[in-house]
């Protein structure tokens, strides 16, 4: 018995220079071979996640016939240059490498629609381009304020050790913080950590630290949005997601709960979207909201995982 002959798919990988010296950003491309792809797609990580996390995912949108971009914020995984105590990043440069990812796309594939999806953190950094993104879509996954005090029971009950202990300890011991080496959050540059610390204490999270061009800044998007709310995240509360929304206050959008019975396992939790095991059933229909899009179509998003 012949199996079916998976589509083919190629992959690429680039380094994209940055403003700051000899730095660069590290994409990993994946383009269906057959035939143009029928519109390119970045996925762009959580705080702490490197790349190679998404590459299943990535390929099975190009087996889909999707161009598929994944990256490294500055100063972290493949984009990690030199030391990370030596990596002067933070936040805002990690919002910037979000516009130079896109704009760097559009440059590519200037007559394909652009979509953005965005994993916890990789959906909070768009809002806060300079310019909005030029993108036909923002696809949230698991994203949310992370004032402390909205997070989700589990995190809620241990986060004040973290944020008052373990992460300002750890990374004046380092110099950056060791997350891996701690099995929390992932290695991150100093100033990234400091600066999400404060984020994280402000009830309105970086428009309450950064101030209101920050709120302009996301208020200015007008691209549809489309966030899925995982009712077992163990970080993100479902105040936490509606905050969220709330700051890309211009945006057609739909916020939509996705239920853990969905999985295989019964588990999606924070991570657990992008998990190969998720092909069939929580990959799959998102493939009508990217066809959507890429036509352009602006209106808020259908359920994609029923009524």
């Amino acid at each position: 018995m012949q199996t079916a002959q998976q589509p083919e798919v190629q992959w690429t990988e680039m380094n994209l220079p940055i403003s700051v010296g000899p730095a660069h950003l590290v994409l990993r491309q994946c383009q269906p071979t057959a035939a143009a792809a029928l519109a390119q797609v970045v996925v762009a990580p959580a705080m702490g996640v490197q790349q190679s996390y998404y590459q299943p995912f990535a390929r099975w949108l190009a087996e889909q016939g999707y161009g598929v971009t994944t990256f490294d914020y500055r100063g972290h995984g493949l984009s990690l240059q030199g030391h990370m105590r030596d990596n002067k990043a933070d936040l805002l440069d990690w919002a910037k490498d979000c516009e130079q990812v896109a704009a760097q796309l559009k440059k590519q594939f200037p007559d394909q629609a652009l979509i953005w999806i965005g994993h916890s953190m990789g959906s909070q950094l768009p809002g806060l381009a300079s310019m909005p993104l030029p993108i036909n879509g923002l696809l949230s996954v698991a994203s949310g304020s992370g004032y402390w005090r909205d997070n989700a029971a589990p995190t809620k009950r241990v986060i004040r050790l973290f944020w008052w202990g373990v992460a300002p300890l750890a990374t004046w011991l380092y110099g950056s913080f060791p997350g891996r080496k701690l099995g929390m959050v992932g290695d991150l540059p100093a100033g990234v950590l400091w600066q999400w610390r404060r984020w994280c204490m402000n009830p309105r999270y970086a428009m309450g630290v950064e101030g209101e061009w920050a709120a302009e800044a996301y208020a200015a998007a007008h691209y549809p949005l489309h966030a899925l709310y995982m009712d077992d995240d163990e970080m993100m509360s479902l105040a936490s997601v509606q905050s969220l929304v709330g700051w890309y206050q211009s945006a057609p959008s739909t916020l939509e709960h996705v239920s853990a019975a969905l999985a295989p396992s019964g588990r999606i939790g924070h991570l657990g979207y992008f998990r190969e095991e998720m092909a069939e059933l929580l990959w799959r229909p998102l493939l009508p909201l990217l066809q959507s899009w890429r036509v352009g179509d602006r209106s808020p998003g259908k359920p994609l995982f029923g009524p």
